[in-house]
C-alpha cells in the first residue's frame, strides 16, 4: 500500500471553467446592457454576486485549489516575518537619505570637474 497522501480528484474541471467563463461573460454583458435601465447600485451588486459565484466555482478546480493553497502558505509566511521596529525604520531611512545626499554631492563634484576639464581642452 502507498503511504503517500491521496490528492483530491478534480472532476469536470473543463466544464467548471466553461461555466466560469459563461457567468463572467454574462455578468459583463449584463452590466453593459442594463446601463440605462437599472440603477448603478443594482448593477454593481449583481456584478459583485457574479464575481463571488465565479470565484467559488473556480476554487473547486485543480488550479483554483492550487491558488488557494498558495494564498494560505503565503499568509503563514507573512506571519513568520520579523518586521523592523519604528526606531530601526527611522535609522535606516536616515542612512539611506544621507548616502543619497553624499552620492549626489560626489556626482555633482565629478560632473563639475569633468565639465571644467572639457572646457579647458576645448578652449
Amino acid at each position: 500500500m502507498s503511504s503517500k497522501a491521496q490528492e483530491p480528484v478534480y472532476r469536470l474541471d473543463t466544464l467548471k471553467w466553461l461555466v466560469v467563463l459563461v457567468i463572467a461573460g454574462g455578468g459583463i454583458f449584463s452590466y453593459q446592457y442594463f446601463a440605462e435601465k437599472v440603477p448603478d447600485l443594482y448593477r454593481w451588486l449583481g456584478l459583485l454576486v457574479g464575481v463571488v459565484v465565479v470565484l467559488a466555482i473556480a476554487a473547486y478546480t485543480q488550479k483554483g485549489a492550487a491558488v488557494w493553497s498558495l494564498l494560505r502558505e503565503a499568509q503563514s509566511e507573512v506571519k513568520k516575518v520579523v518586521w523592523p521596529s519604528r526606531q530601526e525604520t527611522n535609522q535606516t531611512t536616515l542612512i539611506v537619505v544621507a548616502v543619497v545626499f553624499v552620492m549626489a554631492l560626489i556626482l555633482w563634484g565629478l560632473d563639475s570637474l569633468l565639465g571644467w576639464i572639457a572646457s579647458l581642452i576645448l578652449g
